[in-house]
């Protein structure tokens, strides 16, 4: 590992706005950004107090929690925490070394309504009680555009499956991707288990889309990833929907079928095995 690596690696276990793997925190993620807002440092994570639906101390109602998966650097939970100082927002990554980014800027701006969780996102399951998490947020994920990754795109039915466990009922689901594959992919999912579709564009920066009624002040928060163009399909696409119906396991290979015809491109980690230096490594 290199010598920056291991000094951002050493970095964040000093932070208090980063955990890796924490264990008993499903209900407490409201006392935790609490703690944190104060400047009540150290936070023991024994001592939170898990939350319902008011918050245990002052009986005010607990901020909304929304996470970005796979977040990277934690550019949009960074800049979603600028605009809703009233919610709280929370970036999952396995990268200690992308995480030091985000954490760091929210650090020196003395943003405390944002965090990181150092883990994998096939173990968030561990980390939120049931109805916590308002909303989810996925910005430039690796398309895995191979047929036999296919399970481990982050809108595969089996990540549903997790993120459903967690979410609201009527909490959305954003994806923002350069990789036409994978946003194509995703509304095949949503088409073919019957989930609702909230906003779908290929284009979030085309001028119709930016002037619809659609149009987010939070789709212009722009990643490191999109800077890259990786997928060199110079648009951004753009997906809102809810996990709003059972996802039965019996579909899993039909989704299979209808996919394997699907365009590929390239990926991060193609060009990584082609002998291509990404800015990453």
């Amino acid at each position: 590992m290199g010598q920056k690596k291991l000094i951002k690696f050493a970095a964040i276990k000093q932070y208090e706005n980063v955990l890796e793997y924490p264990q008993g925190m499903p209900g407490k993620w409201n006392a935790f950004f609490e703690k944190l807002n104060l400047g009540d440092y150290p936070i023991s994570l024994d001592s939170l107090e898990i939350s319902t639906s008011t918050s245990p101390k002052n009986n005010t109602p607990i901020k909304p929690l929304i996470l970005e998966l796979a977040c990277g650097r934690g550019e949009y939970a960074v800049g979603l925490a600028r605009m809703f100082p009233a919610q709280n927002f929370l970036g999952l990554d396995i990268k200690g070394n992308r995480i030091w980014k985000g954490a760091s800027i929210a650090n020196k701006e003395a943003i405390k309504n944002v965090a990181f969780v150092r883990t994998q996102i096939e173990q968030s399951i561990q980390y939120f009680a049931k109805d916590e998490v308002a909303e989810i947020w996925i910005t430039f994920p690796d398309p895995q555009l191979r047929l036999s990754k296919a399970k481990k795109r982050l809108t595969h039915p089996q990540f549903l499956r997790i993120y459903q466990q967690f979410l609201q009922p009527g909490g959305s689901v954003h994806l923002k991707t350069d990789s036409p594959n994978l946003y194509l992919f995703t509304k095949t999912v949503i088409e073919l288990y019957g989930l609702t579709l909230i906003t779908a564009t290929d284009d979030v920066y085309g001028p119709t889309f930016m002037q619809s009624s659609q149009w987010d002040e939070r789709y212009a928060i722009k990643t490191y990833y999109e800077g890259l163009n990786i997928a060199s399909s110079n648009r951004i696409h753009y997906l809102q929907f809810k996990i709003d119906q059972d996802l039965p396991h019996a579909k899993d290979e039909l989704l299979k079928e209808m996919i394997a015809a699907f365009e590929v491109t390239e990926t991060h980690d193609a060009k990584r095995e082609r002998g291509v230096k990404t800015n990453e490594d």
